[in-house]
């Protein structure tokens, strides 16, 4: 059975690789359609063109990049305001338009926290892609942005509290509040160890962030073990967004939990 549509929203160009790297590759694997959209950043700097290389070894598409300036740099986006900034139904609006162009059946994001860290971007980009993602459906909200699409579900990147030891020892030193959720609100649970070097050299293809110290920059120091353990499994929490979803099974058969 082919894989249904999946659509990733993150904030920042690397969020995509480091968050859903694993589910993205795989799906592409089993035949399903996938895209990224990009809340921050131009299109024309060297982050986008990062990006899209990343994007080829998952197998993604081609960027498509909202091209709000990240709200720690400026410089990101020339003339646009901070994602933080701008405002609410245009951000929502714009990503509608994404939503009904890609028409997938899944759509992916950050959880409410932003995950980890709560970026505020993050948590930004959890809003406007949750709004979107019930506006998309809906014929009178935005209607200059495309025909109808609902998705069936949200899945949110999350990390339960029983995976904070992995990630915990590596940004307990830049002094961290680790942002985790009850391990019960984890719905799906993905084992993304095949797709691990996709993953991993998309994460790479970040070279700025590599270069300055970021998350990516952590990664390409790590052992193969290590890196397995950090990013081997990714966590997952559904919201279903169909009235009445139809009697079937969660979608890429991803293994629900609970019993």
């Amino acid at each position: 059975m082919t894989a249904p549509g999946l659509l990733a929203v993150f904030a920042h160009p690397d969020d995509e690789s480091l968050s859903a790297g694993g589910v993205l590759a795989r799906h592409a694997a089993a035949g399903g359609r996938t895209a990224v959209v990009t809340a921050t950043w131009a299109p024309d700097s060297p982050r986008a063109a990062e990006l899209a290389d990343a994007l080829r070894l998952l197998s993604a598409g081609e960027p498509r990049m909202l091209g709000h300036a990240d709200s720690r740099v400026p410089h990101s986006a020339p003339g646009r305001p901070r994602l933080c900034d701008a405002p609410l139904d245009e951000a929502v609006g714009a990503l509608v338009a994404q939503i009904r162009a890609v028409r997938p059946e899944v759509v992916v994001t950050h959880d409410a926290y932003g995950g980890l860290t709560g970026h505020e971007d993050h948590v930004r980009t959890h809003r406007i892609t949750l709004l979107a993602a019930h506006a998309a459906g809906l014929e009178r909200l935005h209607p200059d942005a495309g025909a109808p699409w609902q998705p069936s579900a949200l899945y949110l990147a999350t990390h339960p509290h029983s995976a904070v030891g992995s990630w915990g020892e590596h940004l307990a030193s830049v002094g961290k509040n680790l942002r985790t959720v009850p391990d019960e609100h984890v719905t799906a649970t993905v084992d993304v160890t095949p797709w691990l070097d996709r993953k991993v050299a998309a994460v790479l293809a970040h070279r700025t962030e590599v270069e300055r110290g970021a998350a990516p920059a952590l990664i390409a120091g790590l052992s193969g073990p290590e890196r397995a353990r950090l990013l081997g499994t990714e966590h997952y929490t559904r919201h279903t967004l169909l009235p009445t979803p139809p009697p079937r099974t969660d979608p890429m058969t991803w293994q629900d939990q609970a019993d």
